[in-house]
């Protein structure tokens, strides 16, 4: 294996890398044809062999690899990576001290400086993420800079970086003492069941902590509530907790059913007096239409790309009609809260979508209030789509 490749970058994208920009990206390379083996350190030149920048090969799904440094003489050894991490624990060092959230991420990838990594905390319990054969190159100066830098209970890992950038199914426990599962933490006081050595997802998508409270503690007492494409039904629980008079969850996976049952059941509340549907999300708008149900709240989080046996869902070109499917079923005066996690267009663009169905369903709206990642979820301001959250509480008026 190369240790090291030059690549030289095409002159348009020199000032693009000089001023930060993390991601490195086949269209942006004269030369990627030189890559060798994943996890070999790349210098970025200019087209006269001017250093620019330096990272590693690894693939993802979103380009070939990462810059790390603007430093030549950097190396990628266990200093490079105990810094750096320790760095981004330092910032995160109030989350620690607060009892009311024992969940919370620790190392956001290109956001605390290196892409392709990302780490969290489940209440002395860590879970590193690998997003490329690149990056795990380095498995062994990261798990030890872990283990010299925080106290653990356990160190587990998820790998998503198979053939088709998926996860890869093993046993995931990696060093200290195996956790007893389902783990209950905390997240602004509610209990949340998880799985650390299940599945790629361990339950809960620790980026939507703001938006979980606000519909708690805002929009919930009352009302009548829709959580679509439910997973583990987090934010329904979050919405009984508010007072909500009964929560709706609806999700295609079979095993969402007693997922959703397990995190109602740690916080008290008999999931008997709910509804959890396993259904094709949009049969169930087909059906909630049909049978004239209205909703007080619409919950659509939708994943960026789902595929069921009759409908292929991808969020750029198809939240507009989801969205318009949500209007349908919404009281007057009631809320949908819009969230997707696509990082290939912005708030603007988001927001185009929403006004642009409500227009096609001849309905007014008024913006309540928006989210994108919390604070520990650490973005890049060089590289826009590390910030890819974008949440908005939307009233429908009469």
């Amino acid at each position: 294996m190369k240790t090291e490749v030059s690549l030289k970058v095409k002159s348009k994208f020199v000032t693009k890398y000089k001023n930060g920009y993390p991601l490195i990206t086949k269209e942006t390379i004269l030369n990627s044809t030189a890559l060798d083996e994943e996890g070999c350190t790349i210098k970025l030149v200019d087209e006269q062999n001017n250093f620019i920048a330096k990272g590693y090969y690894g693939k993802q799904n979103k380009g070939l690899g990462w810059v790390l440094s603007n430093n030549e003489k950097e190396q990628f050894d266990h200093r490079f990576f105990e810094k750096t991490l320790k760095a981004a624990f330092d910032r995160r060092e109030h989350f620690f001290q607060g009892s009311e959230t024992t969940a919370f991420r620790v190392f956001n990838g290109e956001g605390d400086g290196i892409g392709g990594l990302t780490i969290d905390y489940f209440d002395g319990y860590y879970v590193i993420t690998w997003y490329s054969k690149g990056i795990y190159h380095f498995r062994e100066f990261i798990i030890d800079s872990l283990k010299n830098l925080v106290k653990f209970k356990a160190i587990y890992q998820k790998k998503r970086f198979d053939e088709s950038g998926k996860y890869i199914e093993e046993d995931d426990f990696v060093a200290g003492e195996r956790g007893e599962f389902p783990l209950i933490v905390k997240e602004n006081g509610v209990n949340i069941a998880v799985y650390l050595n299940e599945s790629a997802m361990v339950g809960v998508f620790l980026d939507q902590k703001d938006v979980r409270k606000t519909l708690r503690d805002v929009y919930s007492k009352g009302k009548r509530v829709l959580n679509t494409f439910s997973y583990t039904g987090v934010f329904s629980v979050f919405a009984a907790l508010g007072g909500a008079t009964k929560t709706t969850s609806v999700d295609l996976a079979n095993r969402s059913k007693s997922k959703t049952i397990e995190q109602f059941k740690v916080n008290g509340i008999d999931a008997e007096t709910q509804d959890i549907i396993v259904e094709d999300v949009f049969k169930y708008f087909k059906y909630a239409v049909k049978k004239g149900l209205l909703f007080d709240v619409v919950i659509l989080d939708p994943p960026s790309f789902a595929r069921s046996k009759k409908f292929v869902f991808s969020a750029e070109k198809d939240y507009k009609n989801l969205l318009k499917e949500a209007i349908s079923i919404t009281e007057d005066n009631g809320i949908i809260l819009a969230s997707t996690n696509a990082s290939s267009f912005g708030m603007d663009k988001f927001k185009g979508f929403i006004d642009t169905a409500f227009k096609e369903s001849k309905k007014r709206y008024k913006l309540m209030e928006e989210f994108s990642l919390p604070e520990d979820f650490r973005t890049n301001k060089h590289y826009p789509e590390s910030d890819y959250l974008k949440v908005v509480f939307i009233k429908k008026l009469k």
